[in-house]
């Protein structure tokens, strides 16, 4: 498939090894990673960390294959909820950076591109957001606002 804003196809990536069972040599049992989970994102871990965690530290190679459920509904049951979804907070954080570097660097049009591109983005989430309601109905991107959340 081609990319969005560039004229060229994507690299293929390496395929995930196929597995419907959980492996012997995994030690950590279901309530193990359950607390385990809970432990690092109390911990102030990212979703993305905790299962490079549990993969490198622990030997669990797939949350949900070891526990059957996702890490998101596994957070959710124990009621440890973000405000907003991380790849949204991403994009927020990229903009904001944009933002200010365009405040030095007027003329820097590829940067100015770049922050039109990625505040696009931040829209078709917070569209795709408000449908799943992840977000209230009546949100809408702020930057101003958004500076303030991630101060």
């Amino acid at each position: 498939m081609a990319r969005m804003y560039a004229r060229r196809k994507g690299k293929s990536g390496s395929d995930k090894v196929v597995r419907n069972k959980v492996p012997e040599w995994q030690e950590m049992g279901k309530k193990e990673i359950i607390a385990k989970v809970i432990e690092l994102r109390k911990d102030d871990h990212k979703k993305p960390e905790i299962g490079l965690i549990l993969r490198d530290s622990y030997g669990v190679p797939s949350i949900k294959l070891s526990t059957g459920k996702k890490l998101q509904t596994i957070l959710e049951e124990n009621d440890i909820k973000e405000d907003y979804p991380e790849d949204l907070m991403n994009l927020f954080k990229k903009a904001i950076h944009l933002r200010k570097h365009l405040v030095d660097n007027k003329k820097d049009n590829h940067n100015k591109r770049s922050l039109q591109l990625t505040e696009s983005k931040i829209r078709r989430l917070g569209k795709y957001y408000m449908k799943e309601h992840l977000l209230p109905e009546k949100w809408k991107y702020k930057p101003a606002e958004v500076e303030l959340l991630l101060r």
